[in-house]
This record gives C-alpha cells, structure tokens and sequence, in this order.
C-alpha cells in the first residue's frame, strides 16, 4: 500500500495484528479468578535487529489503545495516540527502535474485556467478565513478548496508568527489561485518584441504560454516565492554568448571560463535546474495569517480607531493579499525579540502588504535559533513547 502524501516522519500506513492465548490453558489472575482465551490487539513500528535487541513497548494510558503511532488507511485524518513521538527521527525513532503497543486487557479496541464474547456461554461478558489488575495486564503483555520472540525488552515506557504498568514491569519482571520511563504516574493510588475514578463510576452505575452491565444487545446504552465520567476525568487531565489560557470565563456563542441553565460558558461546551465524543469510541464497562484495576495499583504493598505478608515499601518493591536504567518525569502542574508522587518513586528507586534520572518539568499543561509538551519530550526522551542504545550497543 503507497504512503504517499502522508509525513516524511510518520510510520505510515498501519495494520493492527492479534495474539491471542491461554486457549488451552487458562490465564491465572491475580485475583484467583481465570480468564481464557485472551486476545491481545497490537501494533509495531520499525524492524526488529537480528539479535532482537531494539524492542521498545509503548504502555498506553486508560482510554488509549494499540494505534499509537501512523495511519490506518490515506483516507485516515488522525494519526495514532502518541504519533509525535514514534517514528523515523521522532523520540522513538523507528529507524532504530523496534516498537510495540498493545491494547491492555479489559479495554474494549481489540483485546479481551467485557465487551467480548465469553466462549463458556456464547455470549458477551459484561460485568461476568473477571476483574483484572496492573499486574495481570503485564503479564498478559509479557505473553505478547514471549510470542514476538524477544528475550528483553530495551525499553517501557508509558505515561499515567502506562506508567503504572512501566512501574510494575521493573518491580515484577526486572529481568525483562533494560530500561523504564514512567511518565506522570504513582507508584500507588491514593485516596483521591480512588475518589475521582469512583465518582466516574457512579455516573455510569445511575444511568439507567446500564443495566448492572447487560446493555450489549440493546439499542441503548449508558452514554449519559459515560460522558460525564469521561468530563470528569478530563477536568483532572487539565491544569487550573491551562483552563484559564483555554477558555477563561468566556461564554460560547453569545455575549451575555441567558440566565437559564444551558450551556453558555466556552468550558462546558468544551467538557459536554469531550464527553460525547469518548460515548462514540470507548465501553461504560471498560471504563469501570481499567479504573478498578488503577484502584488497586500499590508496589508499596506488592514485596513479599520474611513472613510472607507484604511489606509496606517501594524500596523493597524495587530490590530487583539495581541494573534497570530509569528516567522519571513528572510536571509542575500536574495534579492528579503530582511531582511529589513522582519524587516518591525516585527516592525507592535511589534506595534500592538503580540508575536513575528525574526530570520535574515547568509545564501549565497539566497531567496531559506528556502529550503536549512535544518538543520538551522529544528532545528529553530522544536524549535518553539515545544514550541507553550506545549503552546498550544496540544498532
């Protein structure tokens, strides 16, 4: 297929491939609960080197998917999530990086969550589907690796709950990788992130149309609860700064006051289009999964001690991660994950002897920094890909 028309710097024309297992053996998860088959969806960008060295694994975020990078077809007019930073001279240039995304399990762009057929009744999962994990979406992506040939992995990198999984990789699989960059995260949610995800799904569980979960067959779905989680959470995405340099107190379409309660202020009219817009890609029901799942993330309660019980410490989360590279990236104004949090990880990572770099970025941007701030992390994750493939001697 030509690619021609499409950016000198883009991956071009992509296809997403499928992997799916545990068809004959079940998936242990850890809840105890089994989940098979599983299906992975996924993408890749570049060529794997012959001593498969290169590989790069993109961790997506809640509501992102396998398309990280190019077009699906000509006629495509948006590239995949993180195409700023994927591709031939980009931060993970494809010329020289072999680099995988997957869409996690429990989403709804391919892979095997609730909106998918469960083969032991013959019909959609719903809310029977099991509750998964962090650690239950990394290892199903260690699966994907395994079937792709490639011993370790050169790099992870994810922002916000792709950072969680980046986290969980160095903690529970640090002889997989090489290096981890966990953008705008926590190592564990706290109360807040548990309150804001619980309100989202609580806007979801009073519409009417969702129906404990058993909505797939009908005509309507729950759209409205949805849109609002979704408004929700993108008002957590924003910054105090970023809204007031977006929008102000500038009304839409009009210029007084109606006195009536329709949308008049340019931030709600930009919220109700964020929430509608996420109804037409995105499951009520993923959403209430991925969130749980983000729920429960917590390394600091994930090292074993001498008696068995969990001992309360990232340090101790991290005491295989001493030949792990990180670099950690937190911003100024993101206060969902703030810098502290950050700050947290780097002083575990310090204690348990990694090799570590932190960078706390000036940025009004808010949590969506990562994303926007293309030119600052191209040249600051360009630096550190750079730097860890001479290390590396990957060519």
């Amino acid at each position: 297929m030509s690619d021609q028309g499409l950016p000198s710097d883009c991956v071009g024309i992509v296809e997403t491939e499928y992997f799916t297992f545990a068809d004959q053996a079940p998936f242990v998860l850890e809840s105890g609960a089994t989940l098979g088959p599983i299906t992975l969806a996924y993408q890749t960008y570049g060529q794997l080197n012959a001593d498969r060295s290169n590989a790069v694994l993109i961790l997506h975020a809640l509501s992102g998917g396998a398309h990280a990078a190019g077009y699906r077809s000509l006629d495509d007019t948006k590239p995949g999530w993180w195409d700023t930073s994927i591709g031939p001279g980009k931060a993970f240039d494809t010329d020289r990086f072999f680099v995988i995304c997957s869409n996690i399990i429990g989403s709804c762009y391919g892979s095997t969550g609730p909106g998918s057929l469960n083969p032991a009744t013959g019909k959609l999962y719903g809310l029977s589907f099991p509750v998964v994990t962090i650690g239950d979406i990394v290892r199903a992506q260690e699966r994907l690796i395994d079937h792709l040939g490639i011993e370790r992995l050169l790099c992870v990198v994810g922002g916000s709950m792709g950072g969680m999984q980046a986290l969980e990789w160095a903690a529970h699989h640090p002889e997989r990788i090489r290096a981890a960059i966990p953008l705008a995260t926590t190592a564990r949610s706290n109360a807040m992130h548990i309150a804001l995800s619980e309100v989202g799904r609580q806007a979801i569980y009073a519409d009417p149309n969702w129906q404990g979960g058993d909505y797939y067959d009908g005509s309507r779905r729950p759209d409205a609860g949805l849109a609002v989680a979704r408004m929700i959470a993108h008002i957590t995405y924003l910054s105090e700064q970023s809204m007031h340099q977006k929008f102000g107190r500038r009304l839409q379409n009009r210029e007084r006051f109606g006195y009536e309660f329709q949308t008049e202020f340019q931030v709600e009219s930009y919220l109700r289009h964020q929430g509608l817009s996420f109804t037409q890609r995105f499951d009520a029901n993923s959403y209430l999964y991925i969130t749980k799942a983000m729920d429960y993330f917590d390394l600091s309660q994930s090292a074993a001690g001498t008696n068995g019980l969990p001992v309360n410490s990232l340090a101790a989360a991290f005491a295989g991660a001493q030949d792990i590279k990180f670099l950690v990236v937190s911003f100024t104004s993101d206060w969902l994950y703030p810098s502290h949090q950050s700050k947290a990880i780097v002083s575990a990572l310090t204690a348990a002897g990694a090799d570590v770099s932190y960078l706390d970025i000036e940025s009004d941007a808010g949590h969506d920094a990562f994303l926007v701030e293309v030119a600052t992390m191209t040249r600051l994750l360009g630096s550190f890909m750079d730097r860890l493939a001479r290390e590396e001697g990957v060519s």
